[in-house]
C-alpha cells in the first residue's frame, strides 16, 4: 500500500527492505513510545522511502531512532530550540526543515519543524497526504 501511494505520486521512488518485527519492537523501546500505527505499516513494507533529488521522505528506522534521541538529548540544541519531546521525527526536506508526528496528544496529522526559527506547523493531514505532498513537489518547501 505505501510503496504504492509513494509510487503513484513519483514513480521512480526509492525503497529499501522492510523493517523486521524485532527491529520495530526495538526502535520502540528505545524511543520510549510505540510508532504510529501508518509509519509501522509502511516500515513492514520499506525501511524507508527516497523521493526527488535524493531526500529521505521517510527516513529508514534506525535514522528515526537515531535523530529523535539526538534532538531530545543534546544539550546544545535544548539551549537554541523549544523541547522536542512532543515530536516524533521521520523525514526531511534536505534542507534542514523535518518532518514529525505528534507524540501526545496522538494524532494523524504531520508537522514541520522549521530549523531556522525553529516554527512547528502542520504540513499535512496523515502520512498519505504527506507523501503525495512531498513526493509531488518540485522543490523542498512544498509545505509553505
Amino acid at each position: 500500500m505505501w510503496k504504492e501511494t509513494a509510487r503513484s505520486t513519483w514513480p521512480d521512488a526509492g525503497f529499501a527492505a522492510p523493517a523486521c518485527p524485532s527491529a520495530l519492537a526495538d526502535a520502540e523501546r528505545r524511543l520510549g513510545c510505540g510508532l504510529p500505527a501508518e509509519l509501522t505499516e509502511l516500515f513492514q513494507e520499506t525501511d524507508g522511502i527516497v523521493g526527488p533529488y535524493g531526500i529521505d521522505a521517510v527516513w529508514p528506522l534506525e535514522r528515526v531512532v537515531e535523530e529523535n534521541l539526538c534532538l531530545r538529548s543534546d544539550r546544545s540544541l535544548a539551549e537554541l530550540y523549544m523541547p522536542f519531546d512532543a515530536l516524533l521525527f521521520f523525514g526531511d526536506n534536505g534542507g534542514g526543515d523535518r518532518f514529525a508526528f505528534v507524540r501526545a496528544p496522538r494524532r494523524p496529522d504531520v508537522f514541520v519543524w522549521d530549523h531556522e526559527d525553529d516554527g512547528r506547523r502542520w504540513a499535512a493531514r496523515d502520512l498519505r497526504d504527506y507523501l503525495e505532498r512531498s513526493l509531488a513537489a518540485d522543490g523542498e518547501d512544498w509545505y509553505r
